[in-house]
This record gives structure tokens, sequence and C-alpha cells, in this order.
């Protein structure tokens, strides 16, 4: 079923809570829609890029070797609005590659502007991560 047009949304989190179900359901261009032209998108113990071209390059190649993506937010808190509203949550990020769960906790921030994410940035133990993807 697709969701409502984003346009309707007026409140930040809800926003950035849409973005990670258009991720989770593989709508990945809707996904990318919904991120400034300019983005940061810092996946802090990896690397940062700038825009939604090289956003789109780093996420496409890993989320393409899932069959399902699930990011359960544990925890989140919004301030602003759609002009200028901050996101912050606790997620764990779950990734079903070849039949088996890699999960990885995050803590997110996101900066909504001019009603598109400006900023992502994860924040989450590199060494855990690597761990999980080589147990796979």
């Amino acid at each position: 079923m697709p969701a409502a047009p984003t346009s309707t949304i007026t409140d930040p989190g809800e926003f950035v809570t849409r973005f990670i179900e258009n991720i989770e359901q593989f709508h990945f261009s809707d996904a990318m829609a919904m991120v400034a032209d300019d983005c940061e998108y810092d996946n802090v113990p990896i690397t940062k890029v700038f825009g939604r071209e090289a956003m789109t390059q780093i996420l496409s190649d890993f989320i393409a070797a899932a069959t399902k993506v699930e990011w359960l937010i544990h925890h989140q808190v919004s301030s602003g609005d759609m002009n200028h509203g901050v996101v912050m949550n606790e997620r764990t990020d779950r990734f079903e590659i070849d039949g088996r769960w890699i999960e990885i906790d995050i803590a997110g921030l996101f900066v909504v502007s001019d009603g598109k994410i400006a900023l992502w940035r994860d924040y989450f133990d590199r060494e855990s991560f690597t761990k999980a993807l080589a147990n796979k």
C-alpha cells in the first residue's frame, strides 16, 4: 500500500519515520526524494559523503544485498518544524542477507531543512558491525 504523500507531513519526526519506512519497504527512490540534493550523510565510523547521488550509491550497494530490511526505532525525539527541525533516534538496523539477520545498534541524528533531510548522521560501533558481517 503506497504511503501518503510526504507533502502532508508537518512534523520532522514523522518525516524521518516515513523516510525509514521507505527504506524498509525498498521504496528507495521515494526515500531519496526526501533528501536534499546537497545532503550530508555521515556514517560516522566509516565515511562521510555529500549529495544525494553519493548517498544513494553507498546505501543502494549495501541494501541491494539484503532481502529484508527492518530499522526498529526504540526511541525518537524531535524539535522544530519542516523548515528547520532536528530528529534524534535510537535504532536497531536489521538486514537479512543470505538468510541470516545482521543487526547494528544505531544512534541517528537528522536535520530537516526546507522540507528535506539536509543532514543524516549515524553513530555505531564499527567493530561490532564488522564482526556481524563476517559471521554471515
